[in-house]
């Protein structure tokens, strides 16, 4: 079986000891840093299948450390381990990029299916990417995505969007003219169900809107189906025919 290797960022000993052993159980290798900052650099110069991070963290806090490693390239699954229980802090931790949520104290068996199921999560994903070619454009309107290079540009400028917008935008335009709710949303774009954290979801297109609409209150790409939920826009003039993605290659009909 595959050894995968996890990054801990925690300041408290005994629990960055005891993450540490209890990943082994799911044949998970870790390091440790006690930081921010430190566990900041590890992550940006080593590939890790996993990190385990602490909100309270001296020096550089645990979501401004998520909210770093999610500019850097590559996808890495963050499990947000903190003393902190409040709704608020829960929320920020997921719009930062964090893909779950641990309140200590935590039982070992929890932290071993959340790390399960993070891990599934990723190897879908991966599944999926295999089945489509790493050179994928889609094109929508001004919209043009290359999912190789995870790349979006509006009319040939380039926009800038952080990991989790990317996959948001990439799934909404994978599937046009298709309504999905907030609840389906987070299962299939996070990984599975944040109950009660709908409210991510807004956020997310909130900020998606306003880096590629022209007018956020009056969009073109992602519509709002009143009492349900969103939509991506079939209804977008590609210049010649609607556009198809065709070995990887954008072929246009007629």
């Amino acid at each position: 079986m595959t050894t995968r290797r996890a990054l801990i960022v925690e300041d408290n000993r005994e629990i960055a000891a005891l993450v540490k052993l209890h990943l082994r159980d799911v044949q998970c290798e870790a390091d440790i840093a006690a930081d921010g900052k430190r566990g900041l650099e590890l992550a940006s110069g080593h590939r890790y299948d996993l990190v385990v991070l602490d909100l309270m963290l001296p020096g550089m806090d645990g979501l401004a450390v998520c909210r770093e490693i999610r500019t850097l390239p590559g996808y890495v699954p963050i499990l947000m381990l903190t003393a902190k229980s409040t709704e608020l802090d829960r929320v920020l931790g997921l719009e930062m990029g964090a893909d779950d949520y641990l309140v200590k104290p935590f039982s070992v068996r929890e932290l071993q299916a959340r790390v399960r199921a993070l891990f599934r999560r990723v190897e879908a994903l991966s599944s999926t990417a295999g089945t489509t070619s790493a050179d994928e454009t889609l094109e929508r309107g001004a919209l043009r995505i290359e999912t190789g290079k995870r790349r979006v540009s509006i009319g040939g400028d380039e926009v800038v969007l952080t990991a989790r917008e990317f996959d948001l935008l990439l799934h909404f335009a994978r599937h046009p003219g298709q309504v999905f709710n907030r609840a389906r949303l987070l299962d299939q774009v996070w990984g599975y169900n944040h109950e009660g954290y709908e409210h991510t979801v807004n956020s997310h297109i909130n900020r998606l809107r306003a880096k590629i609409e022209r007018d956020p209150s009056a969009p073109e790409y992602i519509l709002t189906v009143w009492g349900v939920g969103y939509k991506f826009s079939d209804r977008l003039d590609t210049g010649d025919g609607s556009a198809a993605v065709v070995g990887g290659l954008t072929a246009k009909g007629p």
